[in-house]
């Protein structure tokens, strides 16, 4: 069977459902390719809710990686209409002018995406500011009222007192400092891009009939003629187009890119798929903010259920990064009732490059991933700084670290670096903020132009946070959304 369509996008994640929506709402036919389920389970839906992160879930990919030697877990990644954002968190934090002058992307400076973010957003704190928007559809605000956890006040007291800064905004732009975390969650409830730009049924009536919507189909490759992407496969249906952007994720588009025969030629044979275009940096030279959480007892209530848990964080140079490469974030929610709070504590701009690469032509077997986390001195110098400031928040709150028996280090392992890496070894785990793994340039390892296209190919291009060069400073979350609406403009201008 084969379908025709002017658009198709692969992937319903947070930039593949901003990226269609606002293409259909522009009466561009597209195809909306996704390989979870198009519909959000109840018990997926509270922002307390961590069901749909737990191995085994329907709307879990959950990869197996290796994060470094000795060390392995699984990651979770949101396999359903609205990708990983239906099943996070709902920390909502931009990256910051930092990152984008650090990848030197001509046409993706901060100035040239900040109206990209604040189209997405309706700042219900800070509206009023040139910084943010007021009429997007993601309804973004801080915890405040009953949703305020009784730690974050305290937390916020404790970074103070040691003298750092306060970031009441940290979607401003500005220095790095303590403050509460922005969220996209409204009422408890998580609002991914699903819901924000396809709304039920896939858009108003206005423009519901220019968006198809497929819906437990996974994209088995694109299909690729003499230069030129013309559609992608899925089971026994061809959808085909004038252009196909990928956006299945900084795990699902390199691998969807490999399986294709597009990638590094050796990584390609191993896995037994004939390389069809020659682009090494698919899959490689990717990053993620690696993370152990500092456990704690405040002696204070739970938060409300409908609070989020990121209710507030420390972001910090650790001495030769102004723009902030160290972040504790306080976790408010236990991971089970009547346990303990938690710190992560994160290094946010890492040295260290992960690998990524499919081992068969079959695409329900899951592509290799490893991290490669805490290689370089500083890497591991920065993550024990994460701690120990973690640990100084503790001590200045009042706040006991939680016992043996919940994994708080002793206090002699704080101070020993030899124990402390140990003990951040058996820990160690990951932010799930990937990035790169097809990222934008110009340098030999670069997989997309400016313009989002793969270097190479016509009629392709990649549209998700596989295409940020390095991870942001802050999580990903909102620039994903970022990155659907300016591909959007893109497209659609040609």
């Amino acid at each position: 069977m084969t379908d025709s369509f002017d658009v198709v996008v692969v992937g319903a994640g947070s930039a593949g459902c901003t990226l269609a929506g606002r293409l259909a709402a522009r009466g561009v036919r597209t195809a909306l390719v996704e390989a979870g389920d198009v519909v959000v389970p109840p018990d997926a839906t509270p922002i307390a809710s961590l069901a749909a992160t737990t191995p085994g879930h329907v709307l879990n990919w959950a990869y197996r990686a290796t994060l470094c030697q000795g060390r392995e877990c699984t990651v979770p990644r949101g396999r359903v209409l609205g990708g990983s954002g239906a099943i996070n968190g709902g920390y909502f934090v931009r990256a910051v002018p930092a990152d984008f002058a650090d990848w030197a992307v001509p046409g993706w400076s901060y100035d040239d995406v900040l109206p990209y973010y604040r189209r997405l957003e309706r700042d219900m704190d800070f509206c009023t500011s040139g910084v943010h928007g007021d009429d997007g559809p993601l309804r973004i605000s801080r915890p405040a009222g009953h949703l305020l956890a009784p730690v974050t006040d305290p937390f916020l007291q404790a970074c103070a007192t040691l003298g750092y800064p306060e970031e009441p905004d940290k979607n401003a732009g500005g220095p790095p400092g303590a403050g509460p975390v922005p969220t996209n969650a409204v009422d408890g409830r998580r609002v991914s891009a699903a819901a924000a730009y396809l709304p039920p049924p896939w858009g108003s009536a206005e423009w519901q009939e220019a968006l198809t919507v497929y819906g437990d189909r996974r994209a088995d490759t694109l299909l690729l003629d003499r230069g030129r992407v013309h559609g992608v496969r899925t089971g026994d249906t061809e959808l085909h187009a004038g252009e196909v952007v990928v956006c299945a994720g900084a795990v699902g588009t390199p691998a969807l890119l490999q399986r294709s025969g597009i990638g590094p030629e050796d990584t390609l044979r191993v896995a037994g798929v004939p390389p069809r275009h020659e682009l090494p940096g698919v899959g490689r030279g990717w990053s993620d903010h690696p993370s152990v959480f500092l456990p704690l007892r405040s002696g204070l209530p739970d938060p409300h259920p409908d609070a989020v848990a990121g209710q507030a964080a420390l972001n910090l140079d650790s001495g030769t990064d102004p723009a902030g490469d160290l972040e504790v974030l306080l976790f408010a929610h236990p991971f089970a009732p009547g346990g303990p709070a938690h710190l992560m504590c994160a290094v946010q701009r890492p040295d260290s490059r992960g690998m990524l690469a499919i081992t068969s032509p079959d695409p329900a077997d899951p592509p290799r991933l490893d991290f490669r986390y805490l290689r370089t001195p500083s890497d591991r110098h920065r993550m024990r700084a994460a701690v120990r400031v973690a640990a100084e928040i503790l001590r200045a709150a009042g706040w006991d670290r939680a016992g043996p028996d919940d994994g708080g280090p002793a206090g002699w392992e704080l101070g020993n670096d030899t124990r402390l890496d140990e003990w951040i070894h058996g820990r160690l785990t990951t932010s799930v903020h990937l990035s790169g793994s097809a990222a934008m340039g110009t340098g030999p390892d670069a997989v997309v132009g400016a313009d989002l296209r793969v270097h190479g190919l016509d009629g392709l291009r990649v549209a998700d946070t596989s295409i940020l060069p390095s991870v942001p400073r802050r999580g990903p979350a909102a620039t994903a959304v970022m990155i659907g609406e300016r591909a959007a403009d893109l497209v659609f201008s040609g």
